[in-house]
C-alpha cells in the first residue's frame, strides 16, 4: 500500500498538468469528435453547478482513455470503458502523457486558429477601407486634374508678373549699389567718430586719475556733465571740478555728455 500510494501521488501532480489547456475555455461548451464510435476522440468542457467540468476521450496505443477533470483537477479515469481507480493511475502515465501533449498542440493550434481569424477580420477591415480610399481618391484626382488647368493659367500669368518684377530688380540693384557706396562711406565716418570717441574717454580718464577723482584707469564706471553739473560714477562733483572740466572740454559747453562702462558715448544737444 505504500508504493501504490506513492506512485498515486506522483501521478497526481502530473495529471495537474493536464489540466493546462482548461484554463481557455469559457462556459460555453465545446466538442471535437472524430467519425468513429470506436476511435471517438473530443474534448468537452462546460460549467456545471458552478464548477468547470471537462470530459476528454483520445485513443492511444490502442487504448481508449476517458478522463474527466472538475476546476482542472482530474477526478475520474476510464480505460476502454473500465474505471480506473486512482491507486492505479500511474499505469498509464504513458498514455496520459501523450493525451496532454495532444491536447496542447490543439490548445496552440486553437489559439493561432483564433489569431488568425482576428487578423483575417482586420484585413478584410482595411481592404474595405482601401476600396473607400481608393473610389475617394479617383474623385480627388478629377478635382485635381481641373486645379491644374486653372494653375497652369495661373503660371502664364506669374510667368508676366516675374518679367516685371525681374526689370523692378535690376532697378532695384543699381539703387543697392549706390547705397553700398553710401554705406561705405557711414561706416568711414562711424571707425573715425569711434576712433575720436576712444582718443576722447582716454584723455577724460587721465585727467580724472590726475585729479585724484578716480583712483585709476579701469575705476571710470560711468561720467556725466551738461550745463549744470558734472557727475563721476554716479557722485555730483564740486562746482570747481565742475567749471574746471567744462572749460577743459568746451566741446561739450552747449550740450551735455554721458559715458557707461559700456563705450558709448552719448550727446545730448
Amino acid at each position: 500500500m505504500k508504493i501504490s500510494y506513492i506512485k498515486c501521488s506522483v501521478w497526481l501532480a502530473a495529471a495537474l498538468c493536464i489540466t493546462i489547456i482548461s484554463k481557455a475555455q469559457t462556459a460555453a461548451p465545446t466538442k471535437a469528435s472524430s467519425n468513429t464510435e470506436k476511435h471517438n476522440n473530443y474534448d468537452d468542457s462546460r460549467i456545471e453547478q458552478g464548477k468547470q467540468v471537462e470530459r476528454i476521450q483520445m485513443n492511444v496505443n490502442d487504448k481508449v482513455l476517458k478522463v474527466e477533470l472538475v476546476d482542472h483537477k482530474m477526478t475520474e479515469l476510464y480505460v476502454n470503458g473500465e474505471k480506473i481507480a486512482a491507486a492505479d493511475w500511474g499505469k498509464y502515465s504513458n498514455e496520459l502523457a501523450a493525451i496532454r501533449e495532444q491536447l496542447k498542440r490543439n490548445q496552440e493550434q486553437a489559439v493561432r486558429n483564433q489569431e488568425q481569424a482576428r487578423l483575417n477580420e482586420i484585413q478584410a477591415k482595411k481592404n474595405q477601407d482601401q476600396s473607400a480610399r481608393n473610389q475617394e481618391q479617383s474623385k480627388l484626382n478629377q478635382i485635381q486634374e481641373k486645379k491644374n488647368e486653372e494653375q497652369a493659367v495661373r503660371n502664364q500669368e506669374q510667368a508676366r508678373l516675374n518679367e516685371i518684377q525681374s526689370k523692378k530688380n535690376q532697378e532695384q540693384s543699381g539703387r543697392n549699389q549706390e547705397q553700398e557706396k553710401l554705406n561705405e562711406i557711414q561706416a568711414k565716418k562711424n571707425q573715425e567718430q569711434a576712433e575720436e570717441n576712444e582718443r576722447l574717454i582716454k584723455q577724460l580718464t587721465q585727467d580724472l586719475v590726475g585729479d585724484k577723482l578716480i583712483p585709476n584707469q579701469n575705476s571710470l564706471r560711468n561720467f556725466a556733465i551738461n550745463d549744470y553739473e558734472m557727475t563721476v560714477n554716479g557722485v555730483k562733483q564740486p562746482d570747481a571740478v565742475f567749471k574746471k572740466y567744462k572749460e577743459r572740454y568746451s566741446q561739450f559747453s552747449k550740450n551735455s555728455m554721458s559715458y557707461s562702462r559700456d563705450g558709448i558715448i552719448k550727446n545730448d544737444r
